[in-house]
């Protein structure tokens, strides 16, 4: 599974950014056509956009786009330009239901057939941003094609008319929500964005908390927020020791048919086990 510890966002009509974007080793770019481009810019974001994904080398980051929204008079015209330029993701912001995440699932599964890629080798990204998303999140997380669930805390506080504060208080129902519901469809989860990027300690802090709750990853505005956010989301070296000894463990103890055992003076049970394979696969030696 690939590894999306921070997701960038780069407006698609500034070239200079995505040029950047293009050497910053972060996990995921994505070049956006949706909240980063005003209304009169829409068409040259994607032929930049289009211009980027032809021309710029990206070496191992992924490259994402975020078309605009599905219910948006947009959203054709960006998958028309962008599917056939060959991105490795598409981000579907503000998801309300089902239906729209299977129409663009199956212009992906389209588009991957005439560039002769395997199924999934465009990704599909879905934001939840709404009520009504969260509503529906189980049918959204349930769609064929889904790569990833995306949290958008600022959209989905200003549906509710939430007023939103450092601690996150009035979205925590909606960001344990969709972590829940990734980790129910195996699907990995990326929590939502730290704003203020000149405050590295409350970007630390929020990440760590994302972390915890089971985030695979964080979204991010900023090139000053990826090295603190991939850290945040690769396991430390102590942790993967612990999960290392914990697996080692499991196995031995398996073999001799025994469940639950005693390591380190603690009780070690299946997912404690799991809780460590996870860890594994966090940091990629799964």
């Amino acid at each position: 599974m690939r590894a999306r510890r921070a997701l960038l966002y780069m407006p698609g009509v500034d070239w200079r950014k995505m040029e950047k974007a293009a050497g910053l080793q972060v996990d995921s770019a994505c070049l956006d056509l949706e909240d980063g481009v005003a209304p009169e810019h829409k068409a040259e974001a994607r032929e930049l956009v289009v211009r980027a994904l032809g021309e710029l080398d990206f070496g191992g980051t992924e490259r994402l786009v975020r078309v605009n929204a599905a219910d948006s008079d947009l959203i054709e015209d960006d998958l028309n330009a962008i599917l056939p330029a060959g991105p490795d993701g598409i981000v579907l912001p503000k998801a309300a239901d089902a239906a729209q995440v299977r129409r663009v699932a199956e212009r992906i599964a389209i588009a991957e057939m005439a560039l002769e890629r395997a199924p999934g080798g465009i990704a599909l990204l879905v934001q939840i941003e709404s009520a009504l998303g969260l509503v529906n999140l189980k049918e959204i997380a349930a769609s064929p094609g889904v790569s990833a669930l995306v949290f958008g805390a600022e959209d989905y506080a200003s549906d509710l008319g939430a007023k939103r504060s450092a601690d996150g208080e009035e979205v925590l129902y909606a960001r344990s929500a969709v972590v829940a519901h990734a980790a129910a469809f195996g699907l990995p989860a990326i929590d939502m964005l730290w704003t203020d990027f000149k405050d590295a300690a409350g970007l630390q802090r929020l990440a760590a908390q994302g972390a915890r709750l089971g985030y695979s990853g964080m979204q991010v505005i900023h090139p000053d927020q990826v090295p603190v956010v991939q850290a945040a989301f690769t396991p430390s070296d102590e942790e993967i020791a612990h999960a290392e000894k914990v697996i080692a463990a499991y196995e031995t103890h398996l073999k001799e048919g025994t469940g639950a055992f005693a390591l380190d003076g603690k009780m070690v049970d299946m997912p404690m086990v799991k809780a460590a394979q996870r860890v594994m696969a966090r940091a990629g030696m799964d």
